[in-house]
């Protein structure tokens, strides 16, 4: 799985105009999971299988101004070594390594060419 692309999520203010939205473009579902903060991070399903999350930036500090965007997390086999190596090759640590139980460690980054991008080390292995 390292190196490949296993996750994107929605990042939005407008999480149920989100919702209505891809569950009538798309036919998705979504399933409510509770988060630590007490907000709600919406796993979108297609079918039985999640292919993607929804956040409320409102809830998120140091958004304001950050338009709504959909952010893609690659696998690798060590966040924490794996972003020291993006580092020194210029790449800029927006969030260091983080993690989120019964899903993995979890860093995000700005490539040097400006892009956001996260890195996760999953807690088990996912099935492509």
């Amino acid at each position: 799985m390292h190196g490949t692309f296993i996750w994107n999520e929605l990042m939005t203010r407008d999480v149920e105009g989100a919702k209505s939205f891809f569950a009538e473009a798309l036919g998705w579902t979504f399933e409510a999971m509770p988060m630590p903060d007490g907000g709600t991070y919406w796993i979108a399903k297609s079918g039985e299988k999640g292919v993607a999350g929804l956040m409320d930036m409102a809830l998120m500090t140091g958004m304001d101004g950050v338009p709504a965007h959909w952010l893609a997390y690659i696998a690798v086999d060590d966040v924490d070594a794996r972003v020291d190596h993006a580092a020194r090759l210029g790449a800029t640590v927006i969030r260091p390594g983080f993690d989120v139980p019964d899903v993995g460690r979890i860093a995000i980054l700005r490539d040097p060419t400006g892009a956001a991008v996260g890195w996760m080390t999953p807690e088990t292995p996912m099935q492509g």
